[in-house]
């Protein structure tokens, strides 16, 4: 089903941009799962929009940034284009409603239906592009993306990650996880995950998934052993 008027406006309104290419923008909402004649789904809008947010960002940080080295460069970056932010700024976008997938894509888990929100804002990245050249995408990047960028913890690398260094430094210690709690419905699981290291007290993490989970109870450590610092 088209886009309607007031979907439209509310995405013109919270974008900043007035789409002059709409059956450009209906393919930007589209998943491959609808049953539509190829190319006529998001994925080739994604491929290039991932390249623009990615060149946009990289001016973003190396303009506000200019005291920092290439790997912190690389750690906001990373941060910054990752889907979990993607889909966050697509929430804020309510892109969630107007999304067009087919029946097996409208039942899947969370982590998917994220991804593909996270897709479609790389899609809709494309479609500001291609309507207003470089100076229109960037002006949208920059009213969702800038605040993100000066956050302290956009500095900060994977929390799995940085705590299996950590632990390698201390002895060649591994971080291991385990489950050991979940509650709440099938399509709104809570995962309480802990981590525990030799030598060390454990964690626990509570996450809408396994992995996040996983990452809010490494973070706990990180903090805990004065690895990071509270924001």
């Amino acid at each position: 089903m088209p886009l309607d008027a007031q979907n439209l406006a509310l995405l013109e309104e919270r974008t900043g941009h007035k789409f002059a290419n709409l059956e450009r923008l209906e393919k930007a909402l589209t998943h491959s799962s609808v049953q539509v004649q190829a190319g006529e789904s998001y994925e080739r809008l994604e491929f290039l929009g991932d390249r623009v947010l990615g060149l946009c960002i990289s001016e973003m940080l190396y303009t506000a940034f200019p005291d920092a080295a290439e790997g912190e460069l690389s750690v906001r970056l990373n941060a910054l284009v990752n889907a979990e932010t993607c889909a966050a700024i697509a929430d804020e976008l309510a892109l969630g409603n107007i999304i067009r997938t087919g029946a097996d894509i409208k039942t899947v888990k969370d982590k998917r239906l994220a991804n593909v929100r996270a897709d479609v804002i790389e899609a809709l990245i494309a479609t500001i592009y291609l309507d207003g050249g470089l100076d229109a995408a960037r002006g949208f990047i920059d009213r969702y993306w800038k605040t993100r960028s000066q956050q302290t913890g956009a500095a900060r690398r994977d929390a799995k990650t940085e705590l299996q260094e950590w632990a390698h430094q201390q002895g060649n210690l591994h971080p291991v996880y385990e489950v050991i709690g979940r509650s709440g419905p099938d399509h709104d699981p809570q995962f309480t995950v802990e981590v525990t290291i030799a030598g060390f007290p454990s964690e626990r993490g509570d996450g809408r998934s396994k992995r996040l989970a996983q990452q809010v109870a490494a973070e706990k450590v990180l903090l805990r052993e004065g690895v990071w610092k509270q924001d």
